[in-house]
């Protein structure tokens, strides 16, 4: 019995130092710059999605700017959460955890995001106005999305140095 201990123990204490060495590599390495602007671009992905379909049906709809700018911001937070549950859930997850790990992971970063995304969108005279055929309504989330990746990079690099953001999903590659 006292063997079996000591073997189990030893395979745990094994177990905990391959995982923090696992983690002190990956909280390293994935705090520079080049993996934080791989984590915005993942976020400016979901971001764009859920905003370019919520202004597009909003401005076909005739929406007024708060209930655009309210569908727009929440179809950025479910794309952005589940372009990163899909890959978690991939590896194993049940929903719930890859819903928590997807939480974890973009909730700052897509905040941010969208605000600056909007504030942009907003302070643009005449972006919210525009039809979807006008150049300036295209032109103007461009550049919006463009300006709120820029902001959100240094955002998620502090966020990953310091084992938080997109480093929480890394656990599951």
């Amino acid at each position: 019995m006292s063997r079996q201990h000591d073997l189990v123990t030893d395979h745990e204490h094994l177990d905990q130092d391959a995982t923090a060495e696992h983690t002190s590599h990956h909280v390293h390495a994935d705090g520079s710059w080049r993996t934080a602007i791989s984590a915005t671009l993942h976020c400016l992905t979901g971001c764009a999605i859920g905003e370019v379909l919520g202004l597009v049906l909003a401005t076909w709809w005739g929406w007024s700017n708060a209930p655009s700018i309210a569908l727009a911001i929440l179809l950025a937070f479910v794309f952005g959460y589940s372009l990163t549950m899909l890959p978690v859930l991939r590896a194993g997850l049940t929903l719930r955890e890859a819903m928590t790990v997807a939480f974890a992971a973009d909730t700052l970063s897509i905040t941010v995001m969208e605000i600056v995304d909007n504030v942009i969108l907003l302070l643009v005279p005449g972006a919210m106005a525009a039809g979807l055929l006008d150049g300036l309504f295209w032109a103007s989330l461009a550049v919006a999305l463009a300006i709120a990746f820029v902001a959100t990079v240094p955002v998620n690099r502090a966020m990953i140095a310091r084992g938080r953001g997109h480093a929480v999903v890394h656990a599951y590659h």
